[in-house]
């Protein structure tokens, strides 16, 4: 459900009926709200009594906030895995490197669709999890893992329409160059730089398209 919800398989501010949805994981309604509730605790669904479940609308202050959030601990987590890695981070990052290069080779050269999309959400997060998997910081890793759920959420809208993925391309290699050669300052600036086209000037976006 998780993965459906930062996907683009539900429009942000949707009402989330655990009785239209429990049928799809063969569960009880009463589970399906558990599911709900508990993603309501990560802050990817909103919680109100009398209102019920509905997908976390979308902000661009919060999208602002979780974009400059997951800049500092991409950075770091990245820097730390540089120094404690080893040869099997490199290899790890490197296979996931290649996944991801994949996908968005796919991704460039067809028509974008809901699966697709899915596909290439899981393995962007492979690839940046295993950016930082050897930091050697469980909260730091757990932390991110729930900034780049939220992250993505935000991104819905511009995600289905594949815009940025040819420069994805370029700026995620050039992150692999700069964690491999162990350069902890360009590593630094290629993360940014990569991150840092997701801020959005609040006053850009239209009354009602975001809150």
């Amino acid at each position: 459900m998780r993965d459906r919800v930062v996907s683009g398989e539900f429009a942000p501010g949707q009402r989330l009926r655990a009785e239209d949805l429990r049928s799809d994981y063969g569960v009880s309604a009463s589970t399906m709200r558990e599911i709900l509730f508990r993603l309501s605790t990560v802050c990817l669904v909103d919680f109100q009594e009398q209102r019920g479940f509905r997908l976390t609308s979308q902000s661009p202050v919060l999208q602002n906030d979780l974009t400059t959030f997951r800049i500092l601990l991409e950075c770091e987590g990245a820097c730390l895995s540089t120094r404690l890695g080893g040869v099997e981070w490199e290899a790890q990052l490197s296979a996931a490197h290649h996944a991801l290069s994949h996908i968005e080779s796919r991704v460039r050269a067809g028509q974008p669709s809901r699966e697709l999309l899915a596909l290439w959400v899981r393995s962007e997060l492979e690839f940046h999890r295993t950016l930082i998997s050897a930091c050697g910081n469980e909260v730091l890793r757990e932390t991110h893992l729930n900034v780049f759920y939220r992250f993505r959420q935000q991104l819905i809208t511009s995600d289905r329409q594949f815009y940025a993925v040819p420069q994805n391309i370029e700026q995620h290699k050039a992150i692999v160059d700069a964690a491999l050669s162990k350069d902890e300052a360009l590593l630094r600036t290629r993360i940014h730089d990569h991150l840092i086209q997701n801020l959005v000037d609040p006053a850009s976006v239209p009354t009602g398209e975001a809150t």
